[in-house]
């Protein structure tokens, strides 16, 4: 099956992306002790190796018929043991990294051509984003991470503000 040539183009950068994270992710994998981080990064891993699988079936020529992403594994956390000073930087670092790709396969899905390998990123997107709330819920479970709330009154004023726009 041919591809656009935009489709191409887009997937093989993706391609050498996922080389370079799914080495950190391994190298980070084998220096945590925790063990919610240690699974955390395991399945990151598999399913950004799930992504390379799906794009090399997308782009291979001899296709013939649409390509699935395989669905993410789902993985119950712990939340017992605290995460080291380290960890706590790893977590923020790879949940920087689930976004950034999250964002990354979204965009390129808006400029892909083929429907199947727009849809399939799009897919991509979604687990990226699923990865990047993963570790948001270990930081927040840990303690490790401050998110500055606004007033009710601020949030009340604004609410006021654009309520209208409703009934445009």
């Amino acid at each position: 099956m041919s591809l656009p040539a935009v489709d191409l183009g887009i997937m093989a950068e993706h391609l050498s992306t996922h080389k370079g994270v799914i080495h950190k992710l391994k190298m980070y994998y084998s220096t945590v002790q925790n063990p919610d981080l240690s699974k955390l990064l395991k399945l990151h891993i598999k399913v950004l190796r799930n992504h390379v699988n799906t794009m090399l079936a997308l782009i291979n020529p001899d296709r013939n018929g649409e390509v699935h992403l395989p669905s993410m594994e789902i993985v119950h956390l712990s939340m017992g043991s605290a995460l080291s000073e380290m960890e706590k930087d790893i977590v923020l670092e790879a949940r920087a990294t689930a976004k950034l790709m999250g964002s990354d396969n979204f965009n390129s899905a808006l400029m892909m051509k083929d429907t199947n390998v727009k849809n399939v990123h799009l897919q991509m997107s979604y687990q990226d984003v699923t990865m990047q709330m993963l570790y948001g819920n270990l930081l927040k479970a840990m303690n490790g991470e401050f998110v500055p709330k606004v007033s009710k009154e601020m949030q009340r004023l604004t609410f006021e503000k654009y309520q209208h726009v409703q009934n445009e």
